[in-house]
């Protein structure tokens, strides 16, 4: 499990995050969710060290992840930003080779495993035949794949994922929740923030909702619909429909 406990970030003296408590369980998917500007991404970047944790503890498996090297905790949590200011003029496996940086020495010299990881990370999320091609030249959807098996290629237990459906086209994000719920079955443990709450209900075993730099409520989405809290956080209303295929939720 991991697991914040009473976790702030403070820039100045300007309270970024408050007090927050929240645990993602092993083996799940938890989507956390939220307005803008809630601390989503703040809560997050906890994790690989952008965002500076000034009071509170972090527990990963029962071990204070704060006291980790960010190397260490890049062997235990892979993270995917949501934002990318660069993007290399590198082929797309030498990026996703970047995912194996934790593990290698000083000379970076890569092994079989880990030539085989990334061939794998690449299989999975369908990039490979994009493998020679430069990153800069490829789609935008092709290359957040390319940036996903970047993070796949860390080969951890616990991924983090921060808004990786918002530029993808509606065939796109299909895709790639689908591949969150394989990860899941695979027995990783997945955290990732959406903008779209039918696709969060749909796709996570709990949600996670902030506003206002802190958690107001994690339960299974069953329990936040009956609470209405979604509604009264969004200022939206919900609507519910089904067929032999699911369920589906329209919000207006």
């Amino acid at each position: 499990m991991l697991e914040f406990q009473k976790v702030s970030v403070s820039c100045g003296r300007t309270p970024l995050l408050d007090s927050v408590s929240v645990s993602f369980q092993k083996g799940s998917i938890t989507a956390l969710v939220g307005p803008n500007g809630c601390g989503k991404t703040t809560l997050l970047q906890c994790l690989n060290g952008i965002s500076t944790v000034t009071a509170g503890e972090i527990f990963l498996e029962g071990q204070n992840y704060l006291e980790l090297s960010l190397r260490e905790r890049a062997k235990k949590v892979s993270f995917l930003p949501q934002v990318r200011t660069v993007i290399p003029s590198i082929p797309a496996r030498m990026l996703v080779e970047h995912g194996r940086f934790p593990y290698l020495g000083f000379s970076r010299k890569k092994t079989q495993e880990d030539i085989r990881i990334v061939e794998n990370a690449m299989k999975f999320t369908h990039t490979l035949p994009y493998a020679e091609q430069p990153t800069d030249t490829l789609s935008g959807g092709i290359r957040q794949r390319v940036f996903f098996a970047m993070t796949l290629a860390q080969d951890c237990d616990y991924i983090v994922l921060d808004e990786p459906v918002t530029y993808l086209d509606p065939d796109g994000q299909r895709e790639f929740l689908l591949m969150v719920r394989e990860l899941k079955s695979q027995g990783k443990t997945i955290v990732l923030t959406l903008h779209d709450l039918s696709q969060a209900l749909q796709t996570a075993d709990q949600l996670a909702i902030m506003d206002n730099r802190r958690i107001l409520i994690q339960a299974s989405p069953e329990e936040c619909l009956k609470s209405h809290i979604l509604e009264e956080v969004f200022h939206v209303s919900c609507k519910t429909f089904t067929d032999k295929e699911g369920r589906y939720y329209f919000f207006y």
